[in-house]
């Protein structure tokens, strides 16, 4: 989770790849109505997302429609969203994990699953992955910028509220340097008030 542009989908795709060098058996769901989440692990391609997929073939699909194979045997899926306007983006996460569900991807040799999540609100969509017990540990991805460190406040709020009911916990902050000044000491001190860890400084 994180604010929008803060490298959220540059961080989680570099973590799994680095996982799936590593053996590991992984899927990432991306769950941004930009459908970037995958990109680099798909070589630069931009995939077809579950609601688009939806909209043009209808609810009779197969999984490999919405589930491509990117780096390292890496599973891939982009959620997606609606029009510009036109309904919630939460929806495109509750639709995609539901249709993934039911077209049994998670599968019991994963290792890994990644959502991929936008964090400027932690709307009901936004937070399906905390809410239904789908993540178990969820990390921040923010900076030493103002509005980061805002989103991240707000996202550990949103864990903290779902954290008894659907047994997910912080597991830290992830700080993708912006070069503010005093920026390592400002997110460490964030960290330390809502009670997590900092996990990496990226400079």
């Amino acid at each position: 989770y994180g604010k929008g542009g803060i490298g959220k989908s540059t961080t989680t795709q570099n973590t799994v790849a680095a996982l799936a060098e590593a053996g590991k058996k992984v899927m990432v769901v991306g769950c941004d109505p930009k459908a970037d989440s995958t990109r680099l692990l798909l070589h630069g391609l931009c995939q077809k997302t579950v609601l688009d997929t939806l909209r043009d073939e209808g609810d009779d699909i197969e999984l490999e429609a919405i589930l491509k194979p990117g780096f390292g045997e890496t599973r891939c899926v982009e959620s997606g969203g609606p029009g510009p306007g036109v309904g919630c983006a939460g929806r495109g996460i509750i639709t995609s994990i539901n249709m993934l569900e039911q077209l049994g991807a998670y599968t019991d040799d994963l290792d890994y699953v990644f959502y991929d999540v936008l964090g400027d609100v932690v709307c009901g969509g936004f937070a399906m992955p905390i809410r239904e017990g789908k993540a178990r540990e969820i990390y921040i991805v923010a900076s030493g910028e103002l509005m980061a460190l805002y989103a991240a406040n707000n996202i550990a709020k949103g864990i903290k509220k779902y954290a008894e009911t659907g047994g997910v916990r912080l597991g830290g902050i992830i700080c993708n340097s912006r070069k503010a000044d005093n920026e390592y000491a400002l997110v460490k001190a964030v960290a330390d008030e809502i009670g997590t860890q900092l996990i990496h400084f990226v400079p």
